[in-house]
């Protein structure tokens, strides 16, 4: 893990500043500025315009009774996107493009379910007219509660 979070926070923004380096000597210092400062504004765009598109789907699988996991994860992955694009550089800027990218985003969600699949336990409970009839458990026992006052006792 510790090599995981070393490679994210230090060797990528040293390889993206490198890169950036890179661009503005091969064309200037104002072209690669200007790249920076458009992909950020175009990326917040696209990333509004597929987070809008995933919120509809959210709300569309709540209001048809279905469990909505593809549009929570299309939801944080495109969180993500969005966070990578307004970080200046450009891997992460192509990253982030990618992930915003309906078809990409799906691959990525399945290269993550494989990974990381398994290490969850989820259930779900139905509601709405999908809903699936529990079992009952013999450990429960179904009781109410009764009020007694100091009174009214019968002791034996």
């Amino acid at each position: 893990m510790f090599l995981k979070l070393l490679l994210a926070f230090t060797i990528i923004p040293l390889v993206e500043l490198a890169m950036l380096i890179q661009l503005s000597k091969a064309t200037s210092l104002l072209v690669t500025v200007g790249i920076v400062i458009f992909t950020g504004i175009v990326g917040s765009a696209l990333a509004r315009w597929q987070g809008a598109l995933a919120w509809q789907r959210f709300r569309q699988a709540l209001a048809e009774g279905r469990m909505p996991a593809p549009e929570v994860q299309d939801g944080l992955l495109i969180f993500f996107a969005a966070g990578m694009l307004l970080t200046p550089g450009l891997l992460t800027d192509a990253m982030g493009f990618l992930l915003l990218i309906p078809q990409t985003r799906l691959l990525a969600r399945h290269f993550l379910a494989a990974r990381i699949g398994g290490r969850f336990q989820i259930q779900s409970f139905g509601f709405g007219e999908n809903a699936q009839p529990t079992q009952a458990d013999p450990n429960t026992i179904d009781a109410a509660a009764a009020s007694v006052r100091s009174d009214e006792r019968t002791d034996s």
